[in-house]
């Protein structure tokens, strides 16, 4: 923890502007030793005259160009160390400060680079920590130098960094270190304009222990040799939520000329093999949304803690091995996170409340690669399992997060997205206008789409103004402007949303009907020919509470207590807890300790800590299991938790 002495923020004021206007003064100010100021900087301007209410930075004054790392990965001390060089472009003239995102970092120095080629130390000050947006790092640049050189290091409790021990791995020999970045956590272990704003080109020359392969987001070799010294260039703009890196013991499996697996050696090859429709994935979405523009497309294979299901960190997704079941029933997890290659990493949305840019046509992309590869059965199925998720996590409680053009101010942190908003409404608002304008026209705007805004941050208003210009008044009368606003700006679903049905899922009604009337269980034979989605339906259907023998009963069919499947387990588990079926409890522990993926495992404790008995139970899980947890899975069971201590009901 970064120890920091905080001085009154009238004397800091003083002594920053004076810094600045000494330097401007004087040729020979600059060259003095200047060491980091023992105090805060004055608290940045209001939230509501900032570009991005989730970041210090001013990039209409200054911008990172081009970021140039030097970094040391030591497992020892939990920690990065070494230098941030950027390559600044000055937009205002006049202005003589940058202002970078900080979260937990120790900044030793800062020099700029002068007109003769030398380095000259730089004035600098962090202001006290927010909890969400952690400290503005204010340096004084008179010159408005090209380059400045931040040297640094990271905390072993970075946001956006999990440390974990050989014991916390597959093969239990060698450590692992990954990063999370988005949504503002890449300024946890580098600083940086960490908004979506600001895009930049990457380099890095990164060291580590020999027996550790490094990997970014950046052109990483297959045949790259292991020996604790990497080197890394990603030539697209990248907006900083996408830089990654992770290290550990890493061998990668081909799985089609321009893409593969990366994982450990032990689920590397099984890995690829339920990965092995990647190039066919690849292929769809080229078709229908033009060229995939980023070199190569591989996927890291995270250990079970990673807390999200993917992250479409450019040329390389990291994705959580609970999509790998043997039966590639969870593989549109590869179709989301290969989609963003297009909706998200190359156009981006420029703020966190316009995060349904990136999400929701991502979704959408998602489904038509399903429906090209699996059939139109199976992506409708998923559409249904989705928007039923929705429906529960709509409630009168978030209706300002419920429309696609979230307020200002709405979302104080970036992280609290309702799902149901950004990933299926966003989707759904995008089957809207296929349905309307037709595949075929919906087709070509979307890829005019992608193709204008191409390697740009976007906000709602820009796609609105495009889409009014491209569709609506295109082709008129098939969508008023009523009706295109109504899902912007309304909560909830509009009406004019277009349904889906699914005979299997009628089928899976129907099995489910006649046990709930008759008692008479499902037929094994049956329902072992089912899928995840049906499986997982079957259970969205059942009673949000039961008696403890009838889920024995149903155990003996479907054999839900102890699936290694993460989407059943996931609905499974928590009406177990609400049922009090206890014999699922070794096995809930179990999963609990194993995954870190929040979306399946807090339903789950979310039902624990409704009870003393299952709190106390929660509490017992969680002091296991916290070790192997990312820091923002942590954050959030402690905060469920907390809340129910403390009384609160959490939604």
């Amino acid at each position: 923890m970064r120890s920091t002495y905080y001085l009154t923020l009238a004397t800091l004021g003083l002594a920053l502007s004076g810094a600045i206007m000494a330097a401007g003064c004087s040729r020979d100010a600059a060259d003095t030793t200047a060491k980091p100021a023992t105090a805060a900087a004055p608290a940045p301007a209001k939230e509501d005259t900032r570009l991005d209410e989730h970041s210090y930075a001013e990039p209409d004054k200054v911008k990172t160009k081009d970021l140039a790392l030097e970094l040391h990965v030591d497992f020892d001390k939990k920690e990065l160390s070494g230098s941030a060089t950027y390559t600044l472009d000055w937009l205002d003239p006049k202005w003589g400060k940058l202002v970078l995102d900080t979260r937990d970092l120790t900044v030793e120095k800062v020099v700029g680079e002068r007109a003769d080629g030398n380095w000259r130390d730089l004035t600098f000050v962090q202001s006290p920590p927010d909890k969400i947006l952690g400290s503005a790092l204010t340096i004084a640049v008179p010159e408005r130098n090209k380059r400045i050189r931040i040297t640094y290091h990271t905390s072993p409790t970075a946001s956006g960094l999990q440390w974990l021990t050989p014991e916390m791995t597959e093969g239990k020999k060698t450590p692992f270190m990954f990063s999370q970045s988005q949504q503002i956590h890449a300024r946890s272990w580098v600083p940086l304009q960490d908004t979506t704003m600001v895009r930049f080109t990457y380099t890095a020359h990164v060291t580590a222990p020999k027996d550790v392969m490094v990997l970014m987001s950046a052109n990483n070799d297959p045949k790259a040799v292991r020996d604790g010294d990497y080197t890394f260039e990603m030539p697209q703009a990248i907006p900083s939520y996408l830089l990654a890196i992770a290290a550990g013991d890493l061998v990668f499996e081909p799985t089609g000329p321009r893409s593969g697996v990366w994982a450990e050696p032990a689920m590397a090859k099984k890995a690829a093999t339920e990965f092995s429709d990647t190039p066919k994935m690849m292929a769809t979405a080229e078709k229908l949304y033009g060229p995939y523009r980023w070199g190569r497309y591989d996927i890291l294979v995270l250990p079970p803690s990673f807390p999200y299901g993917g992250m479409e960190n450019p040329r390389i997704t990291f994705a959580t091995p609970t999509a790998i079941t043997g039966d590639k029933s969870l593989v549109s997890l590869i179709a989301h996170e290969l989609s963003h290659s297009w909706s998200g990493n190359l156009v981006t949305f420029a703020r966190s409340r316009d995060a349904w840019l990136n999400e929701g046509f991502t979704t959408y992309v998602e489904m038509r690669i399903v429906e090209d590869l699996y059939g139109k059965e199976r992506a409708d199925m998923e559409k249904i399992v989705a928007r039923n998720e929705l429906k529960e996590e709509f409630t009168n409680e978030n209706l300002d997060r419920q429309p696609l053009a979230i307020k200002a101010g709405v979302l104080k942190d970036p992280d609290d997205n309702l799902t149901g908003t950004v990933y299926t409404k966003g989707a759904w608002f995008a089957e809207f206008l296929e349905t309307r304008f037709g595949r075929e026209a919906f087709d070509a705007f979307l890829r005019g789409y992608f193709d204008h805004f191409a390697f740009q941050s976007i906000t709602t208003e820009q796609f609105a103004d495009y889409a009014k210009a491209n569709l609506l008044d295109k082709y008129p009368g098939k969508v008023t402007q009523a009706e295109f606003d109504a899902w912007l700006h309304e909560p909830g679903i509009p009406a004019t949303a277009p349904q889906v049905t699914s005979p299997r899922f009628d089928a899976v009604d129907s099995v489910r009907k006649a046990y709930l009337d008759t008692g008479k269980l499902p037929d094994a034979a049956t329902v072992s020919k089912w899928t995840t989605y049906e499986y997982v339906h079957f259970i969205e259907g059942l009673p949000q509470t039961m008696k403890p023998e009838q889920l024995a009963a149903l155990d003996g069919v479907f054999h839900f207590t102890g699936t290694p499947n993460g989407e059943i387990a996931q609905r499974w588990y928590p009406l177990a807890v609400r049922s009090g079926y206890v014999q699922a409890n070794d096995a809930i522990a179990e999963f609990l300790a194993r995954v870190g993926r929040r979306k399946l495992i807090m339903p789950t404790y979310g039902e624990l800590v409704k009870t003393p008995q299952g709190l106390q139970l929660a509490e017992q899980i969680y002091a296991k299991a916290k070790p192997g947890y990312h820091p923002i899975t942590s954050g959030s069971v402690e905060q469920v938790i907390a809340d129910a201590k403390a009384g609160k009901t959490t939604h």
